[in-house]
């Protein structure tokens, strides 16, 4: 058996590489419109509609945790792990408010709304600008130069068989020299002459690339493009939308470099037929490339003016001449701006040298043209800033730069959960196995508290009296803020509240983070203060808890100042809370028939008056509407602390809604049961969360049960009656299997419940 050689192996996989070549390969205009007509969408965008593209493409749609609410801003959870971290050297985690922010730039981009624009990521040192826009340049480079990020720009393949009349025929002069040296023999410039006559019979072709990646589309004369498209495309969607939107408008209004501009008519001018000109028309896949500055130029501050102002290529020019007579009618000249137009042109920090290349493209957005000699030369390209506050000064004295400027907030992390992906990204996943539950995301708390402003004012215009939630926030409204940053409404908010938590309201709370994050423990100083807690504490006898989390900051004195007076004690509050929900959670047996026919009954009587009976067609119930029937619900629904008035008027509530939704429209429309409509949902949950406040009394004097918790696992647990026995396995077995507690977490945390006597202290 022959031996094979893994020279001769390897070396066969490099002629794949003739794909990729082949994907670079020019083809001509006919087939570029073949593939416009059949793939419009990608093929007719600018840089503004690709960006946006990206963003869609590695973020998607993002979850909306409430979108059947009326009063929904669509304040998304958007995951940017296939944007900003996977596969980066130094991840970038955006929090929600940040990833909202973002994607809702680029969705007005589409829309068209990027001219005369700068656009300026703005945050303090520390919250990672640099980080985000390598990785968002890095990931803007892969995609562009996937087949679904394909940009097409223009390249010119001119016959220059079809000029002979107006040049010597170099062919011929050569020939002619070469006889004359057969008389008087020089042998090598013979052969070097002889070389360049072969290489002329065939090298009839001149390829011309358009320096600015103009779309071959923009060398349609403008005053012929709404007919051309017109024949072009059937009667569809996207002819409409290429009609009529905003976001085309940039194809039926630029104009094509003004080297194109000059090879169109020059072209026009010698064949005196359009149809053969744009047979010399062709497009080609638009690669970029940050390190040769194609499609993506950044400019670090150090990094020095090029003395060279106008770009060419002599050689090309030379060629271009004598096509067209030496008369100048197309000068190949362009600027540096030309490399990155349809492209990416960055700069970080504005200092030093950014400064001057900012003012530079102030006089270029305002125009959207930049002069170069004599000749005036189209961009249209993105352009990124990054900037430190201090910096700002730098263009403040620069009145127009005012409204040429959109500013982009990037903050410290305001979202815990992002906290902690950060945490977990940078010390590994394992470190939750130290935690108990809750305390590493309260850790994460601390360290946003100091981010935030000590008063809200639009979370007091909505809350008036922060004081009635003292058991469960603290008196800035911080944790209640938090919560919302993360998309989350809190359960321990009143029906009162909950009600006028408005879409105005929530877009005033999250319109606060614009001014947030700027100040406070920064990224890179959350980091080694989590270090220093983890290293301490993580090898100690038992799970990190509350109290040594608590114990940690307020050892520390220059953390302590940072931290906002009284919140380690409401978030110690908050945390008694959240763990007696879930240890009552654990606990609670649902009856979910019940639940279900109790729910069902309720909806159908509050459309009746008192005092009539009715058969329910939901569950088959004869039922006598009292009052009595509708409190006892209410009770369980809204909590038996509700007022007679609140109980009244969440009957009318739930009477609007289900006929003018529920049962026209849900029911009615689109064929769903009851129990799968958002109403039932709603009071279902409700319900449940409600009677599961009582659900730990009975085992709260029963000294048997405390002890079972602790023997749960042990030999003498076999020793109590099978009542205690089921009721501990069952709160065990959800801690640990619905509610990521370990063994011994589990343990730890229902006797924290029992011992700090949680169920009386929280208790209505």
């Amino acid at each position: 058996m022959q031996e094979i050689n893994p020279i001769t192996t390897a070396l066969a996989r490099l002629k794949h590489c003739k794909a990729v070549l082949g994907q670079l390969e020019p083809i001509d205009f006919e087939d570029f419109l073949k593939i416009t007509t059949s793939h419009p969408e990608i093929v007719i965008r600018n840089v503004f509609q690709l960006f946006h593209d990206m963003i869609q493409t590695y973020v998607g749609e993002g979850v909306d945790e409430y979108p059947d609410d009326p009063e929904s801003i669509r304040y998304v959870d958007y995951d940017f792990s296939k944007l900003t971290v996977e596969g980066t050297d130094h991840p970038f985690f955006a929090d929600r408010i940040f990833a909202n922010r973002l994607v809702k730039q680029a969705e007005a981009m589409r829309r068209g709304a990027q001219q005369n624009k700068i656009y300026i990521f703005d945050g303090p040192h520390g919250c990672g600008k640099s980080t985000f826009l390598n990785n968002l340049l890095l990931k803007f480079e892969q995609f562009a130069n996937t087949e679904q990020g394909r940009c097409y720009e223009t390249i010119w393949r001119i016959d220059t068989n079809l000029f002979a009349n107006r040049q010597p025929d170099a062919t011929i002069s050569i020939l002619a020299k070469l006889l004359q040296l057969q008389r008087e023999p020089n042998h090598e410039q013979f052969e070097r002459i002889k070389s360049r006559a072969l290489a002329n019979r065939s090298g009839n072709i001149l390829e011309v690339p358009c320096p600015s990646h103009d779309n071959p589309l923009l060398i349609i004369p403008k005053e012929y493009r709404r007919e051309f498209f017109d024949d072009l495309f059937k009667n569809d969607a996207f002819k409409y939308s290429l009609f009529t939107d905003k976001e085309y408008q940039w194809l039926f209004q630029n104009e094509p470099c003004t080297i194109c501009c000059c090879m169109y008519e020059s072209l026009l001018c010698h064949l005196k037929d359009p149809l053969k000109v744009f047979k010399m028309l062709y497009a080609r896949p638009y690669q970029f490339n940050r390190r040769l500055g194609l499609g993506i130029s950044v400019f670090n501050p150090g990094d020095r003016p090029v003395k060279q102002v106008a770009h060419t290529n002599q050689m090309l020019q030379k060629r271009l001449d004598k096509i067209f007579g030496d008369s100048n009618q197309v000068r190949y000249i362009y600027s540096r701006y030309a490399k990155t137009n349809n492209g990416i042109y960055a700069l970080m920090d504005i200092k030093s040298h950014n400064i001057e290349r900012l003012i530079e493209l102030h006089n270029i957005v305002s125009e959207g043209v930049h002069k170069i000699e004599e000749i005036e030369e189209n961009v249209n390209s993105l352009f990124i800033a990054l900037m430190n506050p201090e910096d700002k000064k730098n263009i403040q004295n620069i009145q127009s730069f005012s409204d040429r400027i959109n500013y982009i907030n990037i903050s410290y992390v305001l979202d815990l959960n992002t906290e902690v992906e950060i945490y977990r990204n940078i010390f590994g996943k394992h470190i939750d196995d130290a935690f108990l539950p809750r305390v590493l995301h309260n850790f994460a708390r601390v360290i946003i508290s100091s981010r935030l402003s000590l008063r809200s004012e639009a979370l007091l215009e909505w809350i008036g009296d922060p004081g009635k939630y003292k058991l469960y926030c603290d008196r800035n409204l911080q944790l209640l803020k938090m919560e919302i940053y993360t998309g989350h409404i809190p359960p321990w908010l009143t029906e009162h509240d909950r009600k006028r938590l408005t879409a105005k309201r929530r877009r005033h709370i999250i319109g606060e983070s614009e001014k947030e994050g700027k100040h406070g423990i920064s990224g890179r100083d959350s980091i080694q203060i989590f270090n220093e807690f983890y290293s301490t504490y993580a090898k100690t006898n038992g799970l990190i808890d509350m109290a040594k989390l608590i114990k940690f900051f307020k050892s520390k004195k220059e953390l302590r100042a940072t931290i906002p007076e009284g919140f380690l004690k409401s978030l110690q509050q908050m945390y008694d809370y959240s763990v007696l929900q879930e240890v009552k959670e654990a606990l609670y047996y649902y009856n979910e028939a019940q639940i279900a026919r109790d729910i069902q009954n309720y909806i159908f009587a509050v459309n009746f008056e008192i005092g009539e009976s009715q058969k329910c067609p939901y569950t088959g119930d004869k039922i006598d509407i009292t009052e009595d029937l509708l409190v006892a619900c209410e009770n369980r629904i809204l909590g038996s602390n509700s007022t007679r008035a609140e109980r009244h008027s969440f009957r009318k509530d739930i009477q609007r809604t289900y006929t003018s939704r529920t049962l026209t429209q849900e029911i009615g429309l689109e064929g769903k049961e009851l129990t799968e409509t958002e109403l039932f949902k709603d009071l279902r949950d409700r319900y449940i969360y409600h009677i599961k406040k009582a659900v730990l009394d009975p085992f709260l004097e029963n000294e048997n049960f405390r002890r079972a918790i602790k023997d749960y696992g042990e030999e003498d647990f076999k020793t109590y009656d099978k009542k205690i026995r089921d009721d501990v396995s069952y709160l065990m077995t959800n801690l640990i299997e619905k509610l990521r507690y370990t063994p011994q977490g589990a343990k730890a945390v229902c006797i924290y419940v029992i011992d700090n006597d949680l169920a009386r202290k929280f208790k209505e």
